[in-house]
């Protein structure tokens, strides 16, 4: 039996990258700045670059480009107010939701690392 969330074409991923992001590097990787699209779910960060179409400037999931949208996936929702990487007050449905979504991520796309504390950036 398939894993729940697997894609219906096999996907191969590479080996997980620990690159640290800050909210403001990661903010880079909308499809605007560069090229590049990501978008964190729970604080890893996910290469969407191939789904453009979708996460790109212009499509559907586009508010979740170049940010940690954990709050509004676990929300199923696309208000920008939710496009933010604060889980606090969700309920246990929402948490469930949000574990979904990570779950679809990492099944399809790339981790480049992880999201971390402006204070913790690279020097």
């Amino acid at each position: 039996m398939a894993p729940r969330f697997a894609p219906k074409e096999p996907v191969v991923l590479d080996p997980p990258k620990d690159r640290r992001f800050t909210q403001s590097e990661l903010r880079q990787y909308d499809g605007v700045h560069d090229p590049s699209i990501y978008v964190a779910v729970k604080g890893t960060v996910f290469d969407v670059t191939r789904n453009g179409k979708v996460y790109g400037p212009g499509g559907s999931y586009a508010i979740f480009a170049g940010k940690d949208g954990s709050r509004g996936l676990a929300k199923s929702s696309l208000k920008p107010e939710h496009a933010v990487p604060h889980t606090d007050e969700l309920d246990e449905g929402e948490l469930t939701v949000l574990d979904d979504w990570y779950s679809y991520f990492s099944q399809r796309y790339n981790i480049m690392g992880k999201v971390v504390p402006e204070s913790d950036a690279k020097i």
